[in-house]
Parts: C-alpha cells; sequence; structure tokens
C-alpha cells in the first residue's frame, strides 16, 4: 500500500499559515507525506523560523516547496486587495505546472489536495489531475460562521456591502461558488 501524499496551501497571511503546518504534522502523524506548498516571501520566513527555533519538520514526510506570488519584490504584500489580483492571475498555473513536475517524477503523486479557504480555487487546479480535496478554515468557527452569514446580514440591512474589506468579499464569493 502507498502512502497517500497531501499538497497543503495556506493563504499566505498572518494566521493562516502556522494552522496548515499543524494540520501537515497531524496529517504525518497519520501516515500521509505532506507537499506544504506557500509563496517564497513565507516559504523564507518559515524556514527562518524553524532555524532560529531549532526546531525541524521530517522533511521525509513534509517537504516545504515554495511558489511565487505573482508580485514584483518591490511591491507591498498588506496590501491584501493587490496581492489576491496578483495571486489569482499568476497562481493557477505555476500550480499546475508544480502538480505537473511532481507527478512527472512518479515518486509522490498528489494523493488529496487541502487548500485554506481563502485559495478554494486550488481545488479547481486539482480537478483536473482528477485529485480530490478538501477546504481548511484556520481560525475560529464564530468567524466561519459570520462570514457564511455576510450576504444574508447585507439582505437584511444589517450592513453594508460597499464598506466590505476585499479579502472578506473573496471569501464570501468562495463560499457562493462552493455551496455545501
Amino acid at each position: 500500500m502507498t502512502i497517500p501524499t497531501v499538497l497543503v496551501l495556506p493563504y499566505p497571511a498572518q494566521g493562516h499559515v502556522n494552522p496548515m503546518i499543524i494540520l501537515s504534522q497531524k496529517l504525518v502523524e497519520n501516515g500521509c507525506k505532506v507537499i506544504f506548498v506557500n509563496t517564497e516571501i513565507n516559504h523564507k520566513r518559515v524556514v527562518s523560523s524553524m532555524v532560529e527555533q531549532q526546531h525541524s519538520l521530517d522533511e521525509s514526510q513534509i517537504k516545504l516547496v515554495s511558489i511565487p506570488d505573482g508580485l514584483g519584490p518591490d511591491d507591498d504584500r498588506n496590501n491584501l486587495g493587490k496581492l489576491c489580483d496578483a495571486m489569482l492571475s499568476t497562481l493557477h498555473a505555476t500550480l499546475e505546472k508544480l502538480i505537473e513536475d511532481i507527478h512527472l517524477k512518479g515518486d509522490n503523486r498528489i494523493s488529496f489536495i487541502v487548500a485554506d479557504l481563502c485559495m478554494a480555487w486550488v481545488l479547481d487546479v486539482g480537478g483536473k489531475f482528477g485529485i480530490k480535496g478538501a477546504i481548511f478554515w484556520p481560525a475560529s468557527a464564530a468567524v466561519f460562521a459570520l462570514i457564511c452569514n455576510i450576504p444574508k446580514l447585507i439582505d437584511d440591512g444589517i450592513i453594508n456591502s460597499d464598506d466590505l474589506d476585499p479579502l472578506e468579499t473573496l471569501k464570501v464569493q468562495e463560499l457562493e461558488h462552493r455551496r455545501l
């Protein structure tokens, strides 16, 4: 029996990467290999943090991989609207190529994908290769419930859609696209 390989991809923002690393460690504890895909900037941060804390992941079971986020070296990655636009325009093709390259090597064919809710489009990329997946929400259930109810809050006139943060708008669009 082969060991399942799970591709894990967090949204590149504070509070998203660490929970996905913890999930990856749990997947390894339960018999999976993990390919953890991060943007180049966050990849450097994760590796640097691991060195500073003298902590390492089991590299035979968790492989850290980086891909570009689509922004230039001097672009502001704190501008979430700009970051989202850049990622949506470049990461799709980059991730597709990464999966193709992994499958061409043949040793760790991806069995499953776990994507951050903010990166739910990744499941569409996986679908092109026949890879099933799941969405992971790294924050509290209360925040998830609030985000799921934004359309109703707008319809009821409780909040104004013009005041939504671009990232929240993206999350709402992903949820609408992926109704359970």
